[in-house]
């Protein structure tokens, strides 16, 4: 494995990939990583004859006061977890190598940004899909893998893909979680004893909206209701937002119908820590166990 760390050396080395027909499998990451990222390091590895993992903490996706300078930051540890995983170069350029002192361009996808997290956390969407973009024209991949755990992210890229005709396509692979249902990431580590065990709300919640909708409750504001009430039973927990929403267009879902997919969608504070999660009504479960658990 490769660790690359100039932009000029990564491009060269897609070119070259790509004019001897290998396929190109891309895992964007922030580091600190996981089973969940290794999971889609596999993914990745079925679909590709090459793997580029990234890892860059993305300084414009984070807010006034948010956790930028403590974000978990370990490039050795993380190259030694993927070095046996089958991952062929580790793109981990600086923030002067992405970001020059004159950069002045954004990439927003309008409207999807605004809503869930958008709303507490302005400005967020628009980082991710400009570094998003940035490496996508860098890496150049055949195939760009995302998790599900991130939900309104992943309807995002997935739309800015689509609107500016990015020669990649996304591939969103299923929750990794742990053996209680927490879904991992990175911002697990953040978690005391207590509010580890606090933070399986969460999943609880969304199981609860998932066994109403189930039973045939087709009010959304009865099954939000009554996730709320999960969450507020847990003195630790804080609610950002729960919210019932249409899985591609993020739009509030009122009624819930048999035949059509709706996405519950989770911010809970657990102490200072807030975490997000989601689940799909009206599909197969799209998540995964991590393999510690197994």
């Amino acid at each position: 494995m490769e660790i690359v760390n100039r932009i000029p050396r990564m491009q060269a080395i897609s070119r070259r990939l790509r004019k001897e027909g290998k396929k190109i499998g891309f895992v964007p990451t922030m580091g600190a990583l996981h089973e969940g990222h290794l999971s889609l390091i596999s993914r990745a590895r079925t679909m590709s004859d090459v793997v580029v993992v990234s890892i860059f903490v993305n300084p414009i996706q984070f807010g006034k006061g948010e956790d930028f300078d403590k974000y978990p930051r370990d490039l050795a540890k993380d190259a030694e977890l993927v070095t046996d995983r089958g991952v062929d170069y580790l793109f981990a350029p600086n923030r002067d190598e992405v970001y020059p002192k004159d950069y002045s361009t954004y990439v927003l996808v309008e409207d999807l940004s605004d809503k869930l997290c958008g709303l507490s956390r302005p400005g967020h969407f628009r980082g991710v899909t400009t570094v998003v973009m940035k490496l996508l024209n860098i890496v150049r991949p055949n195939f760009c893998f995302f998790g599900q755990k991130d939900g309104q992210q992943a309807v995002i890229i997935k739309r800015m893909i689509r609107d500016l005709c990015v020669d990649t396509e996304m591939v969103v692979c299923p929750i990794v979680r742990d053996s209680d249902g927490l879904a991992l990431s990175s911002r697990n580590i953040y978690l005391n004893k207590e509010e580890r065990s606090a933070a399986t709300v969460l999943f609880r919640a969304l199981n609860k909206g998932k066994q109403l909708f189930e039973e045939g409750e087709t009010e959304a504001a009865r099954i939000i209701a009554a996730m709320q009430q999960v969450i507020e039973a847990e003195p630790l927990a804080r609610i950002d937002y729960v919210a019932l929403v249409d899985p591609e267009t993020l739009e509030d879902v009122y009624v819930l119908e048999e035949d059509r997919k709706v996405m519950a969608a989770v911010a809970v504070y657990i102490g200072s820590t807030r975490l997000i999660d989601n689940m799909i009504f009206g599909e197969k479960p799209t998540f995964t166990y991590s393999e510690e658990d197994l």
